[in-house]
């Protein structure tokens, strides 16, 4: 593994996780949205990551040379609607989106998933920062080793 490959799978690490904490935000602001564009209540979004390759078809006739160059690390495979979540059910008959038993569809957004998931996403920015500056203070060490 080269000196920049471990820069590269850090960079793409906190990258990954500061997009995931763009999405728990987003979904801790709309935590009371009972009414988006298509008049259904906001749905929470999941970040999937996936193991970033640049395995191309052509690239296995060139496996040996290209496997020097191509970088490794994590990617964002997508953003997914929680549809496994329950909605909850408010009953609030003066809110103007309550059904005629006045009960209101709230998003299935919970406070204390987003911050514990919040918490893990800044852990692993965090981790990933440390590795940084790991490889980094080692690629120093190492240009000060030849001056001496």
């Amino acid at each position: 593994m080269g000196l920049f490959t471990a820069f590269d799978i850090s960079a793409t690490g906190m990258t990954a996780e500061r997009y995931r904490m763009d999405i728990i935000s987003e979904n801790l602001a709309n935590m009371n949205t009972t009414r988006t564009e298509d008049g259904t209540p906001y749905r929470r979004k999941v970040v999937v990551f996936e193991e970033r390759s640049n395995k191309t078809p052509f690239a296995h006739v060139l496996d040996a040379k290209r496997d020097k160059y191509s970088g490794t690390g994590v990617k964002v495979t997508g953003v997914y609607e929680d549809e496994w979540t329950e909605m909850k059910m408010v009953y609030d008959p003066a809110h103007p989106d309550a059904d005629e038993n006045g009960y209101v569809m709230y998003p299935n957004v919970d406070a204390v998933t987003e911050f514990v998931n919040l918490i893990d996403a800044s852990r692993g920015y965090e981790v990933n920062a440390t590795a940084f500056e790991a490889s980094k203070s080692m690629a120093q060490r190492g240009l000060t080793i030849g001056q001496a």
